[in-house]
């Protein structure tokens, strides 16, 4: 390998621990207390902790290990990962079966409402399990613990407007020390009992599960937590690259989590009262102040980490038409997958003020976090399969086996965790119904809405053929327009009410692919129409904002020349009423009028030049 090769690819594994691994790397705070402690606890028995451990370890190794570092990172979408790029690979394998896509959508949305749902409860689980940690120095500190949780969240929220890419500088190395110290910690504890290692043997977990099946199947809703943040190494894979993942997963973090879940069972088969808080014991007293504030910091990193995610989902959906027109910021002049939104962060931040009060401690918490992260799994599984049996082409001999195996695992721990619905697993399934009926909604409503526009239009062919009277001004008209083949209503009204056309008239048509970026060569198509009237289509990515000034420079090289100060934009305001007919639900209708009027203004989200704008109203009934 090149030295430079090598540089490049130590400082993206550094990366890749800060970031991607945050989430999954700091559930050892609680996944093995919340398994003996939860709504179901378990004696602190040999044969338990054994079972317990053995249960988890294979767990990790199948659902993490196998599925997703080892098969699904090779279902890349043009280098991106994440259930919304899934989708878009999905969706774009099943065109040819509308039923199967439909219905195969629907569920890549809904694993995507339950990201965001985890992305509400992932900061609040893991800075409370941090702070937690101030009881054991001191039980007078126990009424610190939710204002000390309260103000590292708000200042982790404040500062997300300012970007990663300083912070960000920092999270590897704070990362690394954090899993050395994991390993050390374990280490230390399996040489006083080192009969813990026999939980490796994959006899304590079909022992444990078979014994008592009831007990077992309670147990497997605190283990799942041991995974959290496993569907974080396939999303942030645009940022990061497959090799440095599983580099840093297999050689770094693996071993530095089972060592520690392995400490904390040999520290159990000592002293069973260690139960209390079995990761904090694991350290020496004297470096019990040190060890939280390292905890906190680990966990803020894991939340930014799914924070920074949030975004990204947001900015996906919007950009693939299930979101309205909001407010994007990128926050990094050479790292474009740096954005901040600010609907998103205050939503995510009042959602997460809400868990911490309503909950108050992270054992109260784990009950809402399986839910989410499970449910997600096991969406992904599914969508797998296509991935697998179309674009992949494997034989049905090894798909059906291999799916079916980790569906059934996943379906396990999800129906593990959806009995504690009660216990606060209503909050993610709560979410995720609300986000999923928002990105329909929104969805269809635009698919009504253009359609009623088509039929209000005037052809194309007929306008221009027509317009040979009409005096025309100096300039160029812009007319933004969804594709169809009727002339804008704008370029009508214009007509109508002011008797003129300008010179040149274009007709400028935004399509997002299914695919996270275009490259410039295939950015623009353009079409002549004649009379001095052209449609110019501007392509982008589920990834990229939108520039539509940048755009018309880039006219210049096919030919068609834009001055941007002799340029007018004509834009279309619909005035959305609701139909005494109308084409969904009349309450679903409604929320789709509420969502049209809080969308971005269509200037702002396309970056032209406000004094360039030029708006026409018109009312729709849909």
């Amino acid at each position: 390998m090149q030295p430079g090769n090598t540089a490049k690819l130590s400082t993206l594994t550094l990366g890749a621990i800060g970031v991607v691994f945050g989430d999954i790397g700091t559930s050892p705070l609680y996944a093995l207390q919340t398994t003996f402690t939860g709504a179901h606890p378990l004696p602190v028995i040999a044969a338990n902790i054994l079972g317990v451990l053995s249960v988890m370890f294979w767990t990790i190794m199948l659902l993490v290990s196998l599925k997703y570092v080892v098969i699904i990172m090779r279902a890349d979408n043009h280098g991106e990962g994440g259930s919304m790029a899934l989708l878009a690979l999905v969706a774009e394998l099943t065109k040819p079966y509308p039923r199967t896509q439909w219905l195969l959508t629907a569920l890549g949305l809904f694993a995507g409402a339950l990201f965001y749902g985890d992305g509400m409860i992932t900061p609040a689980i893991s800075v409370l399990s941090a702070v937690e940690g101030l009881e054991l120095v001191s039980h007078e500190f126990k009424h610190y613990i939710i204002p000390v949780t309260l103000m590292v969240l708000t200042g982790l929220f404040l500062l997300q407007k300012r970007g990663t890419g300083v912070v960000g500088m920092a999270f590897g190395p704070i990362m690394v020390f954090w899993f050395v110290c994991l390993g050390i910690f374990g280490v230390r504890a399996i040489a006083l009992n080192p009969e813990v290692l026999w939980a490796l043997n994959p006899a304590y977990a079909f022992h444990f599960l078979s014994t008592d099946p009831v007990v077992a199947f309670f147990a497997l809703g605190g283990i799942v937590l041991a995974i959290t943040g496993g569907e974080a190494l396939y999303a942030d894979m645009g940022h990061f690259g497959k090799y440095p993942i599983r580099l840093a997963w297999f050689y770094f973090v693996l071993p530095a989590l089972l060592l520690n879940y392995f400490g904390q069972g040999a520290l159990l088969l000592k002293n069973p009262q260690a139960i209390e808080n079995p990761f904090y014991l694991l350290a020496p007293d004297w470096l019990l102040i040190p060890l939280v504030l390292l905890a906190t910091a680990a966990t803020v990193i894991a939340s930014q980490a799914v924070i920074s995610g949030a975004f990204s989902i947001a900015n996906q959906a919007l950009q693939m038409g299930f979101l309205p027109r909001m407010s994007v910021h990128q926050t990094s002049g050479m790292a474009q997958g740096q954005i901040y939104v600010p609907l998103t962060n205050w939503s995510l931040y009042l959602a997460v003020v809400f868990l911490v009060f309503a909950f108050q401690s992270s054992n109260n918490l784990a009950a809402a976090y399986g839910i989410a992260v499970t449910g997600t799994m096991t969406i992904t599984t599914l969508l797998m399969a296509f991935v697998m049996t179309l674009y992949w082409r494997w034989s049905l001999t090894v798909v059906i086996p291999l799916i079916t195996g980790l569906f059934l695992v996943d379906v396990t721990y999800f129906a593990a965790n959806a009995i504690k619905f009660a216990q606060g697993g209503w909050f993610p399934i709560g979410i995720a119904v609300l986000s999923f009926t928002v990105l329909t909604t929104w969805k269809r409503g635009r698919k009504l809405l253009f359609e009623q526009i088509a039929s209000l239009e005037v052809p194309l062919k007929v306008v221009i053929n027509g317009m040979g009277d009409v005096p025309r001004v100096e300039g160029t008209a812009v007319f933004l327009t969804p594709l169809s083949e009727g002339a804008p209503t704008a370029m009508l009204h214009n007509v109508k009410h002011n008797h003129v056309l300008h010179l040149r008239n274009v007709l400028l048509t935004v399509i997002v692919e299914d695919k996270p970026h275009v490259t410039k060569g295939n950015r623009l198509l353009i079409d002549e129409l004649g009379n001095n009237f052209y449609r110019v289509r501007v392509f982008y990515g589920y990834m990229e904002s939108p520039d539509l000034p940048a755009a018309l420079e880039l006219c210049a090289t096919l030919g068609l020349k834009f001055d941007l100060m002799d340029t007018s934009f004509f834009i279309s305001r619909a005035v959305i009423v609701v139909s005494p007919k109308p084409g969904m639900m009349k309450w679903r209708t409604r929320l789709f009028v509420s969502l049209s009027k809080n969308s971005m203004n269509a200037a702002d989200f396309f970056k032209i030049p406000t004094n360039r704008v030029i708006e026409m109203g018109t009312r729709v009934e849909i």
